[in-house]
């Protein structure tokens, strides 16, 4: 079930964003800004016995009046290639619509992924410098290999195929 995350959800999103953040995947986010910025984010839980298990999470961060950016897009390694992510995504991109937005982009290693999802390779430079805050946190920052990519929102349909 995919949901708007909650206090409760942020150990488990803080392990996820971790376990991939060492594998140079994303940037690491204290837990401390896990909750300072939990409205923007999204989670996908799975019943158990012992409570909600959270299998991934998302961010959708405003960058300005017309774009946001899809953040921190994390799946439990047991349970990637179940269309967790994708539904994560048009979690996201439901609620940029809901809020009038234009575009929005994410900055990724991970092409075919957003490729499928309609998004289109732009040049980093056509983003706004806004962008660029966190990439003094990131140990790549003079040899970055991601990609930036954007859906604009008006052209893309409805988000439910």
């Amino acid at each position: 079930m995919i949901r708007n995350a909650i206090m409760a959800d942020v150990p488990e999103m803080h392990r996820l964003i971790t376990h991939h953040a060492e594998l140079n995947r994303m940037l690491f986010r204290s837990h401390a800004d896990l909750y300072e910025h939990l409205r923007d984010f999204f989670v996908c839980v799975e019943a158990t016995g012992g409570g909600p298990r959270v299998l991934g999470c998302v961010a959708l961060e405003l960058v300005w009046r017309d774009l946001a950016e899809i953040k921190s897009l994390a799946v439990d390694e047991e349970h990637r290639g179940r269309g967790i992510g994708r539904q994560l995504v048009r979690a996201t991109l439901d609620e940029a619509r809901r809020l009038g937005l234009a575009r929005v982009f994410a900055l990724t290693r991970e092409r075919p992924f957003f490729d499928k999802l309609g998004f289109r390779v732009v040049a980093k430079e056509t983003l706004p410098h806004k962008v660029w805050t966190d990439c003094v946190r990131c140990p790549l920052q003079e040899h970055c290999d991601e990609i930036a990519m954007v859906l604009d929102l008006e052209n893309s349909g409805d988000s439910s195929t």
